[in-house]
């Protein structure tokens, strides 16, 4: 491996690794569970013929679908940056959580809806073939790493503090 490469990995083990495994950490932990709060909403009849229609796309509608969150909330998030730029950095970072909560939320159940037709795409299915088992290993690292299992043990150790006080205080 050349020196550059060397360099380049280095820089990114130590500087946008960390940073990406966060979003990829809260992203996998939402992702689920936002997916299902999504379905739920399919048992409106609206709702459940768009998503009818979504499923029934073709790969590169899907495709197309599948960014739309994302385009949507860009406005959003950049009205975020102009807050936190004006001094309301409070409020800046509360929409870009919601914004990011929104969007995994959205991108999740979309995803479950166009997957087999992304996946009926050669080069998608490629891609996510590598994408899936390296976020995957990126997690795992994060997770085995000792300032994960403390910060998930502070975690484990609040909430059980949490619900011995919510049960203390019940009638």
């Amino acid at each position: 491996m050349s020196f550059l490469k060397r360099l380049l990995r280095g820089l990114f083990n130590l500087t946008l690794g960390p940073a990406l495994a966060l979003v990829l950490i809260f992203e996998e932990w939402g992702w689920e569970p936002l997916q299902r709060v999504m379905a739920r909403l399919a048992r409106l009849p609206l709702w459940a013929r768009m998503e009818a229609l979504i499923v029934r796309l073709p790969p590169y509608a899907a495709l197309m679908v599948f960014f739309v969150p994302a385009l949507l909330l860009l406005p959003i998030k950049l009205l975020a940056l102009y807050w936190i730029g004006r001094g309301h950095a409070v409020l800046g970072l509360l929409l870009v959580l919601s914004a990011k909560m929104m969007g995994t939320a959205a991108v999740a159940r979309l995803f479950a809806l166009t997957q087999p037709a992304l996946m009926r795409m050669p080069w998608f299915a490629r891609l996510y073939g590598r994408w899936k088992p390296w976020k995957d290993g990126l997690i795992a690292q994060l997770k085995r790493s000792g300032t994960w299992r403390a910060m998930s043990a502070t975690v484990h150790a609040m909430a059980a503090s949490v619900r011995a006080i919510r049960d203390w205080l019940r009638p």
